[in-house]
């Protein structure tokens, strides 16, 4: 079966960089790894340049591989690339797709000068950590304008499922603030759930578009899972790094206040592993949520390095590995699930999505513990918003939305400081006096 291709809002970003640089700067797309770099490069490609010439420095020919070790002559350079490909070049229509480029740095330092002779566009794409360490020895080119791609948020998903017509709407509820109802309410949730199963991972959604068997979507995300961890063994033979990722759904199921590294790795200390958080973050297959000393504007201010929360970056792959005990994550716990019959709490599901949505938007992500008068527990605020000049709380509610005692303790400690307060939960859309009560679903609007 054909590869299905999805629409993606990264394209009219894309569109953006093309139009108001004219060739200034390189396009590097940076991401995940199977999150679809490479599929949206190539579209794009396709569709706005008159030719185009794609370099997977993976499985490229040595004359091209090794093009980029000598560039003092382009036109030799531009000669060989367009011999092995059989495709010709047009000045300013056209563009070279450097694919996988950490596997040839050389090729991303060459940038500089290929920018600067201005024939062609170029547009690069890799796993940020990848590009990282590749680029190690190596001069940065500075000629180059980033794009951090996701998983496929909410309503990419619902593009992929052929409804363009659902999340504009629920757009225009939010900004009239104006709820659904109970029936409509349910069949968005139940909607969403679906989405949480499923995930942004794009071969997840072409597999369920094709198979529509929930168990089959499991597979693949497993198979992207096991990806991962391989790649964190390339870069942490100790494994310390895999495990750390592996516990993320047990961590936030145990809803303490930060990462607990000794729970994972025995005897480890937070300061000892700060390097591999940094590469899980990196990688952007993990979304961290740092805590915030002293919540303000400039919430990186008060962001406490040692101190956080781990989410992975798609909830999709976050369902699998906490089910990952069984050979295969069964389409009766799927289907409890999506109707919300199975007996788990959910709440840090819930609290995953709301992490990836938050970051999908462009939020870095900070939270706030408060301790309790006695000392032996401690509120705790799940995100926190910058909003002008002031800061958003936000409380993420799976059940038992009528009291919020970590929200109110925030919000007497920091009244000055806050705008709006948020509780996202499962209910419908709700504001009591100062308090808006977001279904989770619409999380993309904040």
């Amino acid at each position: 079966m054909a590869a299905i291709t999805f629409k993606r809002k990264a394209y009219e970003h894309m569109l953006k960089w093309k139009k108001e640089r004219h060739g200034e700067t390189a396009l590097l797309i940076q991401g995940a790894r199977r999150i679809g770099k490479t599929t949206i490069a190539e579209t794009f490609a396709r569709n706005e340049y008159k030719s185009h010439i794609i370099i997977d420095f993976s499985i490229a020919p040595p004359e091209v591989f090794n093009a980029f070790d000598d560039i003092s002559n382009l036109d030799f350079v531009f000669f060989t690339l367009q011999a092995a490909y059989g495709v010709t070049l047009h000045e300013r229509e056209s563009v070279i797709v450097f694919d996988e480029v950490q596997m040839q740095p050389r090729a991303r330092q060459a940038i500089k000068h290929l920018v600067k002779d201005g024939r062609y566009d170029y547009i690069e794409t890799g796993s940020l950590i990848s590009v990282q360490q590749s680029s190690a020895h190596i001069v940065i080119p500075s000629e180059e304008t980033r794009l951090n791609m996701y998983p496929m948020d909410y309503e990419e998903f619902k593009w992929a499922l052929g409804d363009t017509t659902t999340v504009p709407l629920l757009r225009q509820a939010f900004e009239q603030h104006r709820p659904l109802g109970n029936d409509l309410h349910r069949k968005m949730m139940r909607d969403f759930r679906l989405y949480m199963l499923v995930g942004g991972m794009p071969q997840a959604v072409a597999k369920y578009i094709q198979a529509n068997n929930l168990a089959a979507v499991d597979q693949v995300k497993r198979e992207i899972i096991e990806l991962y961890e391989e790649d964190f063994n390339k870069i942490d033979n100790s494994k310390k790094c895999m495990a750390m990722f592996d516990a993320i759904p047990a961590q936030l199921s145990k809803n303490i206040a930060r990462y607990r590294v000794s729970s994972v790795i025995p005897g480890g200390r937070t300061s000892q592993v700060s390097d591999l958080v940094r590469a899980m973050e990196d990688s952007m297959v993990a979304n961290i949520a740092y805590h915030s000393n002293d919540p303000n504007a400039g919430l990186a201010l008060t962001r406490d390095n040692d101190y956080y929360k781990i989410y992975t970056a798609d909830t999709g792959l976050f369902i699998t590995m906490a089910f990952k005990d069984k050979d295969v994550t069964e389409n009766l716990i799927y289907a409890k699930l999506l109707n919300d019959k199975l007996k788990v709490n959910m709440g840090y599901v819930y609290e995953n999505v709301v992490a990836q949505m938050l970051r999908a938007t462009g939020k870095n992500l900070y939270y706030h513990t408060i301790p309790t008068h006695d000392g032996k527990k401690h509120y705790e605020v799940d995100f926190l918003v910058a909003d002008g000049n002031k800061i958003s709380p936000i409380e993420v509610k799976s059940s038992g939305y009528k009291t919020h005692a970590s929200l109110d303790a925030f919000c007497d400690k920091f009244s000055e400081r806050i705008l709006n307060k948020y509780i996202i939960y499962t209910k419908d859309l709700l504001r009591e006096g100062d308090l808006c009560y977001i279904p989770v679903y619409m999380t993309m609007f904040l």
